[in-house]
């Protein structure tokens, strides 16, 4: 027999989200009530699955009755007619007793389905709202897990009470009523017993919450490890740095736990049915025992110890059901339980009671964004996360602490219809204000205005309509590039595809696809090149036509030439908008309407390019450091040498999956080489790698 528990590992003193702490947490009070309302939809089904179920009770205890029937009015008494009609109706029964229990799966299973759909994209939708802090901390795979695993945990588990549970109620009631009218010597016997039935259901009933709660996590935390290590990036980091034993090593340290927790709980289960069926077996013979006696002495019949004995078998079963049903009800609740967690997180960005639309207005310009005294800080993991979604055994203190402010009474205007650029060391916010115009997160203090318009008291969808991002690291999704760019906007025509991409100066490259815009991106897009995918996601922004846009280092890390194909693409996504732009590379915002310079969470210097120049302070210190670090000419106006992309420019062409050689600046290469018809080498899995 196995015995003792999992090993939780990696949790000590002074942890805050010890496995120990999170599988051995206690079903929270009120989760059954919880459950109601998402059965409460089924109630039709229900009252169906209730008739099937009280026909099958009463062919359970028809049966034997009959068989008494049998034995002491044909067989004892040779009436032939008697035999026959009574077998006839047997399997009558039973043949109604299959449509039932055939009626019970057929109910059971829309009931549990129905219920796993409406938690499942209730579930979704939710996760949809958390704010960003959320994804950053939540383990995608154990994430995946509430949605999967829980789910269809909480919809077994149900399936099966609904089958089970009220027939086994039934059944049990009405055998006893049965037992009594053919010998209440013998039933109260077979009811002394009943106790033996239930003490082990509660004792290996608690044993098997925990380890479902286990099992669950334990199964989450492999989840992640593969989700992490089969995507693209994840498989690179592993090859690149050259540690598939480590990887095997891990997983396989993961894998065993799981093993092992499922172990556990198969014997712990079988040793529940074990003690409940050598029960039964003990209290059938005791019945045969004393009904023999009573029989031998006349007090009973031949056929009603027959009949009882029949009985019993069908008094133990929904007893050994009930008792099961226990464990199946303990999964349960821990499932819904894990599920409604979740569920409890609160957004932090809602829509205000009479939140309003941003009004458009009739000329169509571009709004003026406003940071009026803003302060604001990043929220706490115990704000916006669960303990059981994060990896085990992080410090206390990364949970629970309050985080300070990054933003400081942050105060400016951006233009309409203007560019206003974001400059700065790393850290200092630029990447926090513009989540605050797109409204991924509201202020601690002060008000983001839009048009004059608290941007708390507009609609979410009217603000994700207004502002458009741009990324350095632009997410495209496993499937074509059509898709991905219908994503802005699923009406959009195939004409107004094209133009996009050509203002992109992406469709060059698209046109020469053998599939053409329905060529697959892969995951994340990871058969394009940093420059291809940048232009895409460009054309995407043209398609959603936003009238206010962030970029958010959209040029970093791209070489020359894709750098200079994507500024091309850039004047055309921020012709006549309101524009926000994270930059490190100063040269490319040279000509910015107006420069912020954030350092500390504040704003602290403001102006043109050739004013802060002049006035010394930390933009001609960062733009003189640049310059001096790749030994080019620091004055303004000074030629920069060809061929170089300005200070932070890198000499090279780009190529990718779907492109060759010099294609990142649109020239005309036609199709990659793998992609002709004929065949050839495949490219690159990352492009400019």
């Amino acid at each position: 027999m196995v015995s003792g528990s999992i090993s939780s590992g990696g949790a000590g003193p002074g942890r805050g989200i010890s496995r120990d702490g999170i599988t051995q947490q206690k079903i929270t009070p009120g989760t059954t009530r919880r459950i109601l309302p998402y059965v409460r939809p089924y109630k039709l089904w229900m009252s169906f699955l209730l008739a099937v179920t009280v026909v099958d009770a009463l062919v359970t205890v028809a049966s034997p009755l009959l068989f008494k029937v049998i034995i002491d009015d044909g067989i004892m008494k040779a009436r032939l007619p008697v035999v026959i009609y009574c077998a006839v109706a047997i399997g009558a029964l039973a043949i109604v007793d299959a449509v039932a229990l055939y009626g019970q799966g057929w109910w059971s299973g829309r009931i549990g389905e129905g219920l796993v759909y409406d938690l499942r994209t209730k579930v979704f939708s939710h996760v949809q709202r958390q704010p960003i802090a959320f994804f950053t901390r939540a383990q995608t795979g154990s994430l995946v897990s509430r949605l999967n695993t829980d789910v269809i945990a909480a919809q077994q588990s149900v399936t099966t009470l609904l089958s089970s549970v009220i027939g086994a109620a039934l059944s049990l009631a009405l055998v006893i009523v049965a037992m009594f009218y053919l010998s209440w010597e013998i039933t109260i016997v077979a009811l002394v017993l009943l106790p033996l039935f239930v003490f082990p259901g509660k004792v290996i009933g608690r044993r098997l919450q925990r380890l479902a709660r286990e099992s669950m996590q334990l199964n989450a935390d492999m989840g992640s490890i593969m989700q992490e290590r089969f995507n693209v990036a994840g498989a690179m980091l592993a090859k690149l740095y050259g540690r598939p034993k480590e990887e095997d090593s891990l997983f396989a340290g993961r894998a065993a736990r799981v093993r092992d927790v499922g172990v556990l709980t198969s014997v712990s289960g079988r040793m529940l049915m074990i003690v409940t069926g050598l029960i039964a077996a003990l209290a059938t013979a005791l019945v045969y025992g004393l009904g023999g006696s009573l029989v031998i002495k006349g007090a009973i019949d031949l056929g009603s110890l027959v009949a009882l004995a029949s009985l019993l078998g069908r008094l133990y079963g929904p007893i050994n059901q009930l008792s099961n049903t226990q464990v199946n009800v303990m999964t349960a609740l821990v499932s819904f339980d894990r599920v409604f967690e979740v569920l409890d997180l609160k957004p932090l960005v809602s829509e205000r009671p009479g939140a309003i639309a941003l009004p458009r207005p009739r000329d169509g310009a571009a709004p003026v964004i406003e940071f009026d005294q803003v302060s604001f800080r990043y929220p706490a993991a115990t704000e916006v996360s669960l303990a059981s979604l994060e990896a085990p055994g992080l410090p206390a203190a990364e949970r629970s602490s309050r985080t300070e402010d990054v933003l400081h009474d942050v105060k400016f205007v951006a233009p309409a219809g203007q560019l206003t650029a974001l400059v700065g060391p790393s850290g200092a916010g630029k990447t926090t204000i513009t989540h605050l115009v797109a409204r991924l997160y509201d202020p601690g203090t002060g008000t983001v205005r839009i048009d004059g318009h608290d941007m708390r008291d507009l609609t979410l969808d009217s603000m994700h309509s207004t502002v458009g991002v741009v990324t350095q690291d632009a997410h495209m999704y496993h499937d074509t590039i059509r898709a991905n760019l219908r994503y802005a906007r699923p009406d959009v025509t195939e004409q107004e595809m094209i133009e996009a991409c050509e203002a992109a100066q992406i469709w060059e490259l698209i046109s020469a696809l053998p599939q053409g815009l329905d060529t697959v991106v892969g995951d994340r897009g990871y058969r394009l090149s940093g420059g291809e995918k940048q232009r895409v996601a460009i054309a995407r922004l043209l398609i959603k036509e936003p009238s206010v846009v962030i970029l958010d280092e959209a040029t970093a890390h791209l070489d020359s030439d894709s750098e200079a194909a994507v500024q091309r693409a850039l004047k055309h996504a921020l012709a006549g908008r309101t524009s926000l732009v994270i930059a490190h590379r100063l040269s490319t915002i040279r000509d910015a309407d107006q420069i912020l310079v954030v350092d500390c969470g504040e704003v602290a210097e403001r102006g043109k390019h050739d004013e802060l120049l002049a006035a010394g302070g930390l933009y001609a210190d960062l733009y003189h450091t640049q310059f001096r670090r790749r030994g080019q000419p620091s004055e303004p106006g000074e030629p920069v040498p060809a061929g170089n992309g300005g200070p932070d420019g890198q000499r090279g062409h780009s190529s990718s999956a779907l492109g060759v050689p010099g294609h990142a600046h649109g020239s005309s290469a036609g199709p990659p080489p793998w992609m002709r018809p004929t065949g050839g080498a495949p490219g690159h899995a990352h492009g400019g790698a």
